[in-house]
């Protein structure tokens, strides 16, 4: 009897320690995806402001797949040389008074394609400055530069030569823009070429979510990345979240420009969460000082992030509030292409970057759909995915 009772109490033992290991495991997030659409493969925008590109071809690449097309790779950078030459002549036109910095829109991506068509990556990959990956720091201040002396009017009138000095720039630094390419042994122009993958620009809805303009109405997104003055339409928060999961439900992407500047964003560990708990802020917290402190201290300042935590209700308000005090800004953009959810049931949209491979998702991270509600400031849809009555609403047809 004594011997039956020594092997039941091994096994048990052994047991406990395996709930112990899996209990521990189960402290970090454990993630389980509830729907996932497929993508082409992450990429890297390194130090280059351009994500508003490396998002919108990201999405236009998505889309192509969900179409049942072939795996494209697509040139950001074409898009980006073309947009600046666009953003250049409107610098000089608003007499300097709008943005002229590396950073852009969604509707630039479309815009570009509309007008001037598109290329793959291995036509044009805006690498002509001796760097293996892309390096903007140079570039976009030799262009300020250029720009802030044209719009001083030295001359008393604007020289016939400034476009063509703006382009000089770009084509010394990203390399000439292709007239005609071969593709899979076929010749095309960057206009036959978007003809060719059959995407239809004007399918493609702007949409956002604010209480300084009426709903259901469109308006230009008051955010320095939009010098173009793209309109976007304005929903609800709830619809919009709905538009969301109405998309990756069905299988489409979503572009997601969003504020990434929160504590609650950990790009390393792929979790971009909104934490209850207000911690203090770090602005001012010199190294000095910061050394000095305990560990105790120390985690009281900063998110931690190792496993699920409590996160805030965000409402309409809460929102619109961050946005009209700086703390929601226009930081970057990127593409949901999933929906899952954590071991406790709370849901995360499963997001694409532009940051290469190398934190804890390879190359994607999780965001609460707390930090959605919170952080979005515009999304792109294709427009048969937004739910039929709220297309209805909009008067989209």
């Amino acid at each position: 009897m004594k011997k039956i009772v020594l092997f039941l109490i091994v096994p048990l033992f052994t047991l406990g320690l395996f709930a112990q290991d899996e209990e521990s495991k189960k402290e970090g997030y454990v993630f389980t995806m509830v729907k996932e659409v497929k993508t082409t493969p992450v990429k890297d925008q390194y130090r280059a402001g351009t994500c508003w590109s490396y998002s919108g071809i990201a999405f236009i690449e998505a889309e192509l797949l969900r179409m049942g097309k072939s795996e494209f790779d697509l040139a950001e950078l074409y898009v980006v040389r073309k947009a600046y030459e666009e953003k250049a002549e409107k610098y000089i036109r608003m007499h300097g008074t709008i943005n002229m910095g590396a950073g852009g829109s969604f509707h630039d991506v479309f815009d570009v394609m509309k007008k001037y068509g598109i290329v793959p990556e291995d036509v044009y990959k805006g690498l002509n400055y001796g760097e293996d990956n892309h390096v903007h720091g140079e570039l976009d201040a030799v262009l300020k530069a250029f720009v802030d002396a044209v719009k001083e009017n030295p001359n008393k009138k604007l020289s016939t030569a400034w476009k063509r000095a703006v382009n000089a720039i770009l084509d010394e630094y990203l390399g000439k823009e292709p007239e005609k390419f071969t593709y899979k042994g076929v010749e095309y122009t960057p206009q036959s070429f978007a003809k060719f993958l059959e995407i239809n620009t004007d399918d493609y809805i702007n949409i956002t979510s604010y209480t300084h303009h009426p709903f259901y109405t469109q308006f230009i997104l008051e955010i320095p990345d939009n010098w173009a003055w793209g309109t976007s339409y304005n929903l609800p928060l709830d619809e919009m979240m709905q538009v969301i999961d109405n998309a990756i439900n069905n299988g489409y992407t979503v572009c997601w420009g969003a504020d990434v500047s929160e504590k609650g964003f950990k790009w390393t560990k792929g979790i971009a969460v909104v934490p209850a708990e207000d911690r203090p802020d770090l602005d001012g917290l010199e190294r000095a000082r910061w050394e000095k402190l305990t560990q105790k201290e120390k985690d009281n300042l900063l998110y931690s992030l190792d496993k699920p935590m409590p996160e805030k209700t965000i409402t309409q308000e809460i929102r619109q509030i961050a946005f009209d005090n700086y703390q929601t800004t226009d930081d970057h953009g990127m593409l949901i292409s999933g929906i899952a959810k954590d071991q406790n049931g709370t849901k995360y949209y499963y997001v694409k970057n532009s940051w290469n491979t190398t934190n804890d998702y390879n190359g994607f991270f999780y965001a609460s759909e707390a930090y959605v509600r919170y952080k979005t400031m515009n999304i792109v849809v294709h427009k048969d995915a937004i739910p039929k009555d709220i297309r209805k609403k909009l008067n989209i047809k």
